[in-house]
């Protein structure tokens, strides 16, 4: 049956309503919004309302478009200060991690399957392929459960988190690659393993680092008349970078990433509306994608996997990803790095659209088994998305890691260019404020700091000598970031 274009874009926006204002109201419960997206896409799909989406091709398609817009603007929001004392850490935790995850949940399904309970028969190397589409923490689940819940973390926990989650989504994409590539040959070397391994993490790294750099020059130097364009300049170089970085056999997600840092922890023009822009796409190809994803499932069909995926997620949870954290870690024996940090980082293990998505490649390839593949990966996401998900905050403050989150910004709502290095803060004024009298001269407030606005209820005030101040009024003043905080 075919439907007009209007159809189309009528159902595409009530999707896309649907899904922002089940979002509010499941933040308010703790529920990750990620999960409701999909349960908005299973509810409208073929099992629910009726709406028909089966291509996994096209679901491919939509996810590497979303992955690379949340790649880089995770990178983009990734300071390099804050994850150089903890590289080391995360680089072993996405490389190393996923392998070691792979194997232990590989192992695991290839036992399970030969119990006489379940109804899955996996050979050893599908068993590892299901492991390895689900071996990655999901960058989108943990960048929007953190970000989202505002969670500050001691120990530099969240750069450790959002470095893990951003950069390990290459390695689960290889694994599965490679994986799939050897059932349909009969066999790879290790030679072969190991050469394709290598090309695509160099290729992806230095296409990402050069491309980066290449993103900051144009952006700076093209001088448009129309601030619109940059973001728009800037996201025709996001799907630039992966797509030649992929014709050069490099991993594509990496070089994003990769190139998001480069580009947010460089000097920039219009830096905000670049920021904005991102943030949401972002936003938006999160919906479109776990929308897409939803839709694809058949939701019946996740009721004959259901025993085995509970088994297989639990394991993942309670004993593989644990295990997995704290053996690579091992090296670090700093009391930042400790066994409470170690069980955190542990518990968010978070799945998301990346297995998900990695779980339609062997449904494209034809690999036999695939359908079950794609509803146990489904199925574990969802459990992930539930039990890991909602408790992200709770598990923190279990562990006594949070802590209150800094106060950032102004309710002014005015943001200042990155270059002035300047900040811009509130200050409430109180009765003890005005005890040597109600004009801005009588505060004596610190030299280089200076007020720029009184808001006086719904009254703005260009402050001047001659503006009496009162008990309430809402100062909002500037500063410089190299003086020292000042406390009132």
């Amino acid at each position: 049956m075919s439907f007009s274009a209007e159809i189309v874009l009528l159902v595409g926006a009530v999707l896309l309503f649907v899904s922002i204002v089940v979002s509010k109201t499941g933040y308010r419960f703790g529920v990750p919004t990620l999960l409701l997206f999909l349960l908005v896409g299973m509810v409208f799909g073929s099992d629910g309302l009726g709406l028909q989406f089966h291509s996994a091709a096209e679901a491919q398609i939509i996810g590497m478009i979303s992955l690379s817009i949340i790649l880089f603007s995770g990178g983009m929001d990734t300071k390099y200060k804050e994850i150089k004392p903890v590289l080391s850490q995360g680089v072993l935790l996405s490389t190393l991690g996923v392998l070691l995850t792979t194997l232990f949940t590989g192992m695991f399904i290839f036992w399970v399957s030969h119990l006489s309970f379940t109804n899955i028969h996996f050979t050893l190397i599908l068993s590892l392929l299901l492991a390895a589409t689900m071996s990655s923490t999901d960058s989108a689940s943990v960048f929007n459960i953190l970000r989202l819940q505002r969670m500050n973390l001691k120990y530099h926990l969240r750069p450790t988190l959002e470095l893990e989650s951003g950069s390990n989504d290459p390695m689960a994409y290889m694994l599965t690659i490679v994986l799939i590539q050897f059932i349909q040959s009969g066999g790879m070397s290790v030679w072969a393993i190991l050469s394709s391994f290598f090309v695509q993490f160099v290729v992806g790294a230095v296409s990402g680092y050069v491309l980066g750099k290449l993103a900051v020059w144009m952006i700076n130097k093209i001088n448009l008349n129309n601030a619109s364009l940059y973001p728009l300049l800037l996201l025709s170089f996001v799907f630039l970078i992966y797509t030649v970085t992929h014709q050069l056999y490099g991993n594509g997600y990496l070089a994003v990433y990769i190139a998001g840092i480069i580009v947010g922890n460089a000097r920039i023009v219009n830096r905000k509306g670049i920021s904005a822009f991102l943030d949401g796409m972002t936003w938006l190809f999160q919906i479109i994608m776990f929308l897409a994803l939803g839709l694809l499932v058949n939701p019946h069909e996740m009721l004959g996997v259901a025993l085995v995926a509970s088994l297989i997620g639990l394991f993942m949870i309670v004993l593989a990803r644990p295990l997995s954290v704290l053996i690579c870690l091992l090296p670090y024996k700093s009391k930042r790095i400790n066994f409470r940090s170690r069980m955190f980082i542990s518990w968010v293990g978070l799945r998301g659209a990346v297995p998900i998505i990695l779980a339609t490649y062997p449904v494209v390839a034809g690999i036999e088994g695939a359908n079950q593949i794609f509803n146990i990966v489904f199925f574990i996401t969802i459990l992930s998305l539930i039990i890991q998900g909602t408790s992200v905050s709770w598990v923190a403050k279990l562990l006594h890691l949070d802590e209150p989150f800094p106060e950032t910004g102004n309710s002014f709502g005015i943001e200042l260019p990155e270059e002035t290095n300047s900040s811009l803060r509130d200050l409430v004024l109180t009765k003890e404020m005005l005890a040597n009298g109600d004009r801005l001269m009588d505060m004596h407030l610190p030299k280089g700091v200076l007020v720029m606005m009184i808001r006086r209820g719904e009254e703005y005030i260009v402050p001047d000598g001659s503006v009496r101040l009162q008990v309430g009024d809402v100062l909002l003043m500037i500063r410089s970031k190299a003086k020292k905080k000042v406390i009132y």
